[in-house]
């Protein structure tokens, strides 16, 4: 038993009183409000962890692609690589080229070096190349991508502006080629590239002003004008 001392009793009494006050009045919904905050409470949890669930899932579906993506790459890149193996000596004879990876072992930021050496020429660099050899290069480039992914057609740009008419030869045998299963649109000025074409499509201005489109087969030669 604690003996009974007045002034504590009244110390914890004033005590009690100024924690009651600061209660303040009694809320008889309280009951009722809680309910429906804890709903509320439930109902977020529920949500934050389906988006947790659903974050896992997207995190996945983005390592998959990356890894189909990464091993798409791989196989474009090597039966790239081997066409372009064969490609070049064609349009360079004697000359060597190679593609390589910039970053082998990081297949979803690398680059591709174009690595080309003419014949008589110590260089690989394309920037150290001249200008009707960086053309070939690209066009080079560019065809071990046509022979390794092929596409029903193809359309190119006056690639063959800055050749000259040995080169132009070349790269004429190697269009002929792809004519074989893909149609060719090649936009030039090149005569020569003209004459291996099945038609033709131009665009000229009459006396009057007007601009004319004519097109013309090569085989039967008739020509066909439209304005």
């Amino acid at each position: 038993m604690v003996p009974y001392v007045r002034e504590e009793q009244e110390a914890r009494l004033a005590k009690a009183e100024r924690a009651l006050s600061r209660i303040g009045a009694v809320n008889p919904l309280a009951l009722e409000e809680f309910a429906a905050l804890e709903e509320r409470h439930q109902f977020l949890v529920d949500q934050l962890a389906d988006l947790k669930k659903s974050r896992e899932d997207l995190l996945q579906i983005v390592d998959d692609i990356d890894e189909r993506v990464q091993q798409v790459f791989a196989e474009a890149f090597q039966d790239t690589a081997a066409k372009f193996l064969e490609i070049f000596p064609r349009l360079f004879p004697g000359g060597e080229g190679k593609l390589t990876l910039t970053d082998p072992g990081n297949l979803l930021t690398t680059g591709i070096e174009v690595e080309a050496r003419p014949a008589g020429k110590k260089v690989k660099r394309l920037s150290l190349l001249s200008g009707g050899e960086r053309s070939l290069a690209a066009v080079a480039f560019l065809v071990s991508i046509f022979k390794a992914r092929p596409s029903p057609f193809y359309i190119m740009d006056e690639v063959e502006a800055a050749l000259d008419d040995v080169n132009l030869g070349r790269l004429i045998e190697i269009f002929k080629e792809l004519q074989k299963d893909s149609q060719l649109i090649v936009i030039t000025h090149q005569k020569r590239t003209m004459e291996v074409a099945d038609a033709l499509y131009g665009v000229t201005m009459r006396g009057d002003g007007v601009t004319t489109l004519i097109s013309q087969r090569m085989g039967d030669r008739e020509a066909v004008t439209a304005s």
